[in-house]
């Protein structure tokens, strides 16, 4: 897959792309430099809120901090760098809304993993709304997705509503808000446009429709862009020079999936973050799921859509930050892996991550997490091999039901993200899917594939051959477990989803 572009501007020996990773728990800023390489990386946290149980928000002036403390952080490890363009990557469904004038947030950001609308989900699904809904936007009617919170926030913030009537607010996710504190453009991309139930797959445009469904006014959305476009220059920005081009936006998991270098049809990645995401490329064509997917835009360059398959575990890396900051039986979460391995299984135990609800293919708001299988025998250990466990065994549900709808049996699977350092996880994870994982050596792919983005918006690179020719294998991890053995834990791990 070649993106349509001019020959590519030369890039000088010390010209980077800085990628902004804006991620749940903290934000990552990367500097790429004209050779594919990370000339440095710095992540900062910022905390989440829970105003009451399954409501969860972030404070966007903290959002804001931590990608001003990134980006320092990552200048400050290659102060010789000048960067040529940015790229965005962001986590996806989280919604706000700010003043047009002033650019002040009117409520704090509902995050994706927020269950406030649950209900006003379940009385669209009674009300028989779904058919229609999955047929446009390739989704379910969930609280996970942008529509219903935006609706709630109209309907719940003093004034709002009237305020978004008359033109004074403006809405967006992550990656919008990003680029209007960066360059004051009102703009998101296609892939994160195609999380928000407002978003036509069909028109590749805004829905009039759903916006009336969801009652979110269509004045307040941002314009939709391509992936890789310019969309205007820094200006104002403290921590970052004036004029340089934010050129690239896509959502967390499809980013991941173009710095993976997923480009041929069929080809899938795994991120392991806070939740665990997978996306199989399905090339030009909208494949309609009939097993709890959802169907997505993967990237859409010089006009033209590429779409994906996806299932969503909205917890994984979350899991064992509970062990830790909840149970206190870990003090760092890189301790799992020594603590689950120093026993051979989970002695029984079953852990089912449902801390914020079930994802694909299942999607039960309501249900929550669950540990079985206790006996008087259970250590800590155990219990730490039973999280492994969990994480893996919903991704099975999940890739069972993609190569279902894509009438395709998976080859392999690309895996990322920060919990794909544990190899027992991934050693699992083969054993449990049968089939072999595989590692890169940048584990960074979500970064990655911003910087890539932004290069190619910036016109820095030609097109996507020097990702292919970037990627790097570090590890592949074979599946060993016998058949029976994986048959019986499949068992135990349905049996303890259903009590979910």
């Amino acid at each position: 897959m070649a993106t349509p572009s001019s020959p590519p501007v030369a890039m000088a020996e010390d010209d980077v792309i800085l990628a902004i990773d804006q991620g749940t728990t903290g934000t990552t800023a990367l500097l790429l430099d004209r050779h594919v390489r990370v000339r440095a990386a710095h992540n900062v946290e910022f905390p989440n809120h829970y105003p009451q149980p399954g409501w969860v928000e972030h404070d966007v002036a903290e959002i804001w901090d931590s990608v001003r403390q990134a980006v320092k952080g990552a200048l400050a490890a290659a102060p010789n760098v000048t960067i040529r363009a940015i790229g965005i990557t962001n986590q996806r469904e989280t919604s706000l809304f700010w003043d047009r004038n002033t650019g002040a947030p009117i409520h704090r950001a509902l995050v994706w993993q927020d269950r406030r609308t649950a209900d006003i989900c379940a009385q669209l699904k009674d009300d028989g709304h779904e058919p229609a809904v999955q047929a446009a936007t390739g989704l379910v009617l969930d609280p996970y997705f942008s529509g219903t919170k935006a609706g709630w926030l109209l309907d719940h913030v003093p004034g709002a509503r009237e305020r978004a009537e008359a033109g004074e607010l403006l809405f967006g996710t992550i990656d919008a808000w990003l680029a209007w504190k960066l360059c004051g453009t009102h703009a998101t991309d296609a892939s994160n446009a195609s999380r928000t139930l407002l978003f036509d797959l069909n028109t590749g445009a805004w829905s009039p429709d759903l916006c009336a469904l969801l009652g979110v006014p269509l004045q307040t959305l941002p314009r939709v862009c391509d992936n890789a476009e310019n969309l205007g220059l820094t200006r104002g920005i403290d921590f970052l020079p004036d004029g340089i081009p934010v050129s690239g936006m896509a959502g967390d998991q499809q980013s991941a999936l173009f710095g993976q270098a997923c480009f041929a049809p069929g080809t899938a990645k795994c991120t392991y973050g806070t939740g665990a995401f997978v996306l199989m490329n399905t090339g030009h064509q909208v494949v309609r799921s009939s097993h709890g997917l959802l169907t997505t835009v993967a990237w859409r360059l010089g006009g033209e859509t590429t779409f994906a398959l996806e299932g969503s575990a909205f917890i994984a890396g979350a899991a064992v930050q509970w062990l830790r900051d909840g149970l206190g039986l870990i003090q760092s979460a890189s301790e799992i892996e020594t603590l689950a391995a120093s026993v051979p299984d989970s002695g029984g135990v079953v852990f089912v991550p449902a801390l914020a609800g079930l994802g694909a293919p299942h999607w039960r708001p309501n249900a929550r997490g669950l540990v079985s299988g206790i006996t008087g025998g259970t250590t800590s250990a155990h219990l730490a091999r039973a999280v492994l466990d969990g994480i893996a065994l919903q991704n099975v549900d999940i890739l069972r039901a993609m190569a279902a709808d894509a009438q395709t049996p998976l080859a392999a699977l690309k895996v990322d993200g920060g919990a794909a350092r544990n190899n027992l996880l991934l050693q699992l994870q083969a054993d449990l899917l049968g089939v072999s994982c595989v590692r890169p050596t940048v584990l960074e792919t979500t970064a990655l594939g911003a910087a890539f983005l932004g290069g190619l918006g910036a016109g820095l690179f030609e097109n996507t051959q020097a990702i292919t020719n970037a990627w790097v294998e570090d590890r592949t991890f074979q599946p060993s477990m016998h058949a029976d053995e994986v048959a019986r834990r499949m068992t135990l791990w349905s049996t303890a989803v259903s009590r979910a």
